[in-house]
């Protein structure tokens, strides 16, 4: 059974940083490609980070260039997204997610709350 579980999320003051985990069983992590999307309530779920597990390219939405970091820890099975300069709109539900051709997965999602 895959599972994907996320951790990390939080109440952190904007220009406050953040780190999210993923941490992935069940599957060949290695063959994935890895990603981060998240959620506002009404609205639908977008994205925002991905990590290719052919060639290691990474691609962000353009709302998060130069402050979010997605990496991978292979040994650990685990993706990261490091979250710098938070800002308001930032807040979200973040969920992960694991694709490659024929299937894909997603976690249950990590609240991510900014205060002004």
């Amino acid at each position: 059974q895959v599972q994907l579980v996320e951790s990390g999320g939080g109440l952190v003051q904007a220009g406050g940083s953040l780190r999210l985990s993923c941490t992935a069983s069940g599957l060949t992590f290695n063959q994935y490609t890895m990603a981060w999307f998240r959620q506002a309530p009404g609205k639908e779920r977008e994205f925002v980070a991905s990590h290719v597990h052919k060639d290691g390219n990474t691609y962000y939405a353009d709302s998060v260039k130069g402050r979010f970091t997605i990496s991978r820890d292979i040994a650990k099975n685990t993706v990261y997204l490091q979250m710098n300069n938070l800002k308001l709109e930032d807040a979200d539900v973040y969920y992960c997610n694991a694709i490659r051709t024929y299937d894909e997965y997603w976690g249950q999602g990590t609240q991510v709350a900014v205060s002004s």
